[in-house]
């Protein structure tokens, strides 16, 4: 992998599984390209739908130099619920299985393919224009980097993507070099799986050797019933992007990064599963843990540089049935922000995304004049960061109102398992989910669950705040105390 934008890090390690993964369609021609959506091959959960497309140089002597990827968040592939992140036991409820097919030859589109996938989901208008924007960035980046190759010449640019990549291997084992040679440990847990309200704990055992590092997850909770359970790619992944953190921006995004970094999965675990296991809330749950227990390791190495403990969830919200007021299906799905760790050098943000997902604020103006809700109220909640020296940052809340009748699915974490201070800092206060029926009757929801809702309900979300970092000033303590 040479070159990948950064906006979604659970991506960093899944991507160059899914170019893999596709090979085996090999060989290759102009016009080609590739979908899939497994999770066991090349995948990280089924409404990621990832394409591949090669890439050849422009003139009558057309040849390879590379391949493009792109990868989109389906709001529906299918499966038990809208949304298709389903309170599910095996991977088939989730949603329409792919495995790597070809969707265009020779740049003619397979018809029969794309209708198979079509009539999968519960919005194929929505998918058709999701899938006809993706075929488009494919495109421009099979143009793009043809230009680079007529610009340089093939061997040239072959020549300056291996520079790169080592230019990125060393500034990650430079910093590498920083960090204290040993072997430190962490352990964090999963408030439960969905399917049974048991913790599932994850351990890293990170061993640090000079300019190369070793994440081994022996230890870590075996695969469960529940969803949560991460394939490897995206474990990888969360890893990788804990290790760039330290790295830094200015180094470029790429496999030379990885390549100082040795991962060691346990098979059959909550963070290598076996193929058939349900895996939706792995990448969005699973993965934000995997990054807490990281950082939670090198903390101890690196006391004075790691942040507490943020929000730790993507705080999923899916919802869909029929809009009576547009007469058309719906489906709607999206992440809400928490609280940020605060860390050595002040408080954490309130209300953002962190870590593994990085997605925008969705108006409240675009669900309104798009799905039969309104949003009643959406504001930060004070004071749910950690107390410290630094105070973590706050969380969210966001109440949906229905006007018709919907199913919803939440899959959210910190429900009950706070996210951790660091330095005697607090930790942040944990998530709330509660349903106000129509009549006024209130109950609180469970973090993972699918239930009816009808017009005049309402449910509302409150994320996690991130821990504090450092001890609390004693309030009226002398000066100097």
């Amino acid at each position: 992998m040479v070159a990948q934008a950064a906006h979604i890090p659970v991506h960093l390690g899944a991507m160059p599984a899914s170019v893999e993964a596709v090979q085996t369609l090999a060989p290759f021609v102009p016009g080609d390209l590739m979908v899939l959506n497994d999770p066991y091959l090349g995948g990280s959960h089924l409404p990621d739908v990832t394409m591949v497309s090669p890439a050849f140089t422009d003139g009558p002597r057309r040849r390879l130099i590379g391949y493009v990827a792109s990868r989109a968040h389906q709001s529906d592939i299918g499966g038990m619920s809208p949304g298709s992140m389903p309170i599910a036991t095996e991977l088939i409820q989730e949603g329409l299985i792919i495995p790597p097919v070809r969707l265009y030859r020779r740049g003619q589109l397979n018809e029969d393919v794309q209708a198979l996938i079509f009539r999968n989901v519960r919005t194929p208008d929505e998918r058709r224009g999701d899938f006809e924007a993706q075929v488009a960035a494919q495109r421009l980046g099979e143009r793009r980097l043809a230009a680079l190759a007529t610009k340089y010449g093939p061997r040239v640019l072959a020549k300056r993507m291996r520079e790169l990549l080592d230019y990125a291997e060393r500034l990650t084992r430079a910093r590498l070099q920083r960090v204290p040679d040993g072997v430190y440990e962490f352990e964090d847990a999963l408030d439960d799986d969905g399917a049974t309200h048991e913790p599932v704990p994850i351990r890293v055992r990170l061993t640090v050797d000079g300019p190369e590092i070793e994440a081994d997850f022996s230890g870590s909770s075996a695969e469960r019933t529940g969803s949560v359970n991460a394939v490897a790619a995206v474990t990888r992944s969360a890893v990788y992007y804990a290790i760039f953190c330290l790295v830094g921006a200015g180094a470029p995004l790429n496999a030379g990064c990885f390549r100082p970094v040795r991962v060691v999965l346990p098979q059959a675990s909550v963070v290598s599963p076996t193929p058939g296991h349900a895996v939706s809330a792995g990448n969005v749950e699973t993965s934000q843990r995997i990054v807490d227990v990281m950082l939670g390791a090198l903390a101890k190495a690196l006391p004075d540089v790691i942040p507490a403990a943020s929000s730790g969830s993507m705080n999923n919200v899916l919802i869909g049935g029929f809009d009576p007021y547009r007469q058309r299906p719906f489906t709607y799905y999206e992440t809400l922000g928490g609280g940020i760790g605060a860390g050595p050098n002040g408080p954490g943000l309130s209300g953002v995304h962190s870590h593994m997902t990085n997605t925008l604020n969705t108006p409240v103006e675009t669900i309104e004049s798009t799905f039969p809700m309104r949003i009643t109220q959406y504001n930060v909640r004070r004071g749910s960061g950690g107390m410290g020296l630094h105070r973590g940052g706050d969380g969210l809340r966001r109440s949906y109102e229905f006007l018709a009748p919907a199913q919803v699915t939440l899959m959210t974490e910190r429900r009950t398992i706070r996210p951790w201070g660091l330095r005697d800092g607090e930790p942040g206060a944990a998530g709330n989910n509660s349903l106000t029926r129509g009549d006024g009757t209130a109950s609180p929801l469970p973090g993972k669950a699918t239930f009816q809702v009808q017009a005049g309900d309402t449910v509302t979300i409150e994320t996690p705040g991130g821990g504090g970092w450092g001890r609390a000033p004693t309030p009226n303590a002398a000066p100097g105390a």
